[in-house]
């Protein structure tokens, strides 16, 4: 007697860890063509120059919010009139904060126009908001007080209250602030609000899907037909 003649195991059709048929390959998402690209470095561009005499509008206000810091005169040096005051450390602190509601802004303004996002977007940003707050820094010292703290000293003359140079102490972070902040809001409006890229198929050798085995193929008979002489009783058939 021989052992019954029994279909080898076959995995379901839906089963996640089934390896993909053979001569199937992954279809992935469209990707942009040259035009798109050369469509989002003009973009970018545009972004940066923007955001760049965007920075006057920052340089003005610095100067219109940084606190003053009072200067007096002697005759014979300069001094401050309040040496326990905080006002350069206002001006600091004025221009940062100016600065990263700037680059809030701007990210949120991009987003708006531009959903999909991608990395020249975000250079751009970058860019502009680097040399908008260079401007507004340049903008600010230069509308400001006088730089030649003696000279106008020996204006006002002795006793006589004037305003310092209004200045950046901390350079690097007045700088930076305007771009790091773009930036970090445009990658999470993108993340969380951005469209979703299509998930990658498998496909058949030719780019069609791969059938289902019909019935009666690949998992025995299909309901209702004759089955083979012997198999009931596990006997093969007899010539």
């Amino acid at each position: 007697m021989t052992a019954p003649l029994t279909p080898p195991h076959q995995p379901q059709p839906n089963d996640p860890w089934q390896a993909p048929p053979s001569g199937s390959h992954l279809v992935h998402p469209e990707q942009p063509g040259p035009d798109e690209r050369s469509a989002e470095l003009r973009q970018a561009a545009v972004i940066a120059a923007v955001l760049t005499v965007a920075g006057i509008g920052l340089g003005l206000l610095w100067l219109w919010l940084a606190p003053r810091v009072p200067l007096v005169s002697d005759d014979t040096a300069v001094f401050l009139k309040n040496s326990e005051g905080e006002e350069a450390i206002g001006a600091d602190g004025t221009f940062v904060l100016l600065a990263l509601a700037f680059g809030l802004v701007s990210a949120a303004v991009v987003f708006l126009l531009r959903r999909r996002g991608g990395i020249p977007l975000v250079v751009g940003l970058a860019l502009g908001g680097l040399l908008g707050s260079l401007l507004a820094w340049g903008i600010g010292t230069w509308l400001g007080p006088t730089s030649d703290v003696v000279a106008h000293a020996k204006e006002v003359g002795k006793g006589v209250t004037f305003d310092a140079p209004l200045e950046l102490h901390a350079v690097g972070a007045a700088m930076l602030a305007w771009p790091i902040a773009a930036m970090i809001v445009h990658l999470g409006l993108t993340a969380l609000f951005g469209p979703r890229d299509p998930e990658p198929e498998w496909a058949g050798s030719y780019g069609t899907p791969q059938a289902e085995p019909g019935p009666g193929t690949a998992f025995g008979p299909a309901p209702g037909a004759p089955a083979e002489p012997g198999a009931e009783d596990g006997r093969p058939e007899r010539p």
